[in-house]
């Protein structure tokens, strides 16, 4: 009898080699808390996939500008450490590292479409959400789900649907798609916050009106203020009726992170988890690429990528 197909989690040891400096928030110690987590898993759960390559130029050129990706390349090159903007620093690993970020999603997004694995998680940083199309933002170089909604496009998908649940609202995303009808881009976030978009008014301009939702919440929400949302963001999901989803999950919004304000629990995520997998299961055949954004406290990181990936695997 045959198996039925898993849920593939993607990781390469470049990405802990993408140095931050000291002190920086979004360093390597939160995917080795991360992995340290992800041993519980069994085999027979899920399965770990560290053979693949690097987003090409021109798959990352889906998204980003030919001028701001060599800028990267060279800079990354050329020095041992800098800083494209004041949040986002660099050393000589990060454009292999970014350039792998962007590769995981392209990768999944194939063994998915192949038929064999059920669902993904992207297990990588840099991570992307906030980075435009010619300049890098908020920790980000690659918008990783942004090339992969425009790749899997490429490959014949017609609708992709993405759900940020990161505590900052995904700008980059959110900016690339705003005047195209076939990616959907909805969001919860803690607003106002970093870095400053993200309003209910921020619905989609020309072609992409009404393609954009934004949910924005007050600092200390809760569980139960999600919840109270969901059936609106459920109703667009299904009218939308998708071809695949993609999530930038991001953990930041949990009580314990630094540098978040929100009140959610792990068990939150994991609901999260289970409402948006419904979604994809009854619409699009349970096609989901999960990709890592935020969480800073590697506890409550740890914890919450090991309930998310236990309701992708189940």
């Amino acid at each position: 009898m045959k198996s039925r197909p898993k849920t593939a989690v993607t990781f390469r040891d470049e990405f802990l080699l993408h140095d931050t400096g000291i002190g920086h928030p979004e360093n390597k110690g939160r995917l080795e808390s991360i992995l340290s987590g992800l041993q519980r898993f069994s085999h027979d759960e899920i399965v770990w996939d560290r053979d693949f390559s690097p987003a090409t130029k021109e798959q990352i050129s889906l998204i980003h500008k030919k001028a701001y990706i060599d800028l990267v390349e060279n800079a990354c090159d050329s020095r041992p450490f800098g800083y494209f903007d004041a949040d986002t620093p660099f050393s000589s690993f990060s454009f292999r590292a970014a350039s792998l970020a962007a590769g995981s999603g392209i990768h999944l997004a194939d063994r998915i479409l192949t038929g064999e694995i059920r669902n993904g998680f992207a297990l990588v940083r840099p991570p992307g959400h906030h980075a435009e199309a010619n300049h890098s933002q908020g920790f980000c170089f690659f918008n990783n789900v942004a090339v992969t909604a425009k790749y899997l496009q490429s490959k014949g998908i017609g609708k992709v649907f993405i759900l940020d649940w990161d505590v900052h609202h995904g700008n980059g995303t959110q900016h690339q798609f705003y005047e195209d009808d076939s990616v959907y881009f909805a969001s919860f976030h803690q607003y106002p916050f970093y870095p400053g978009t993200g309003s209910a008014d921020e619905i989609g301009s020309g072609k992409g009106k009404g393609y954009n939702l934004n949910f924005p919440l007050s600092r200390s929400s809760e569980e139960f203020d999600y919840v109270k949302l969901w059936p609106s963001l459920q109703k667009e999901i299904e009218r939308f009726s998708p071809d695949f989803i993609l999530i930038s999950a991001g953990f930041d919004a949990h009580k314990d992170d630094p540098l978040g304000g929100m009140r959610l629990s792990t068990s939150s995520f994991e609901m999260l988890t289970r409402k948006i997998k419904k979604e994809a299961e009854d619409i699009c055949q349970g096609r989901i690429i999960s990709f890592l954004e935020g969480g800073y406290d590697f506890a409550a990181l740890s914890d919450s990528v090991y309930a998310h990936i236990g309701v992708l695997s189940s």
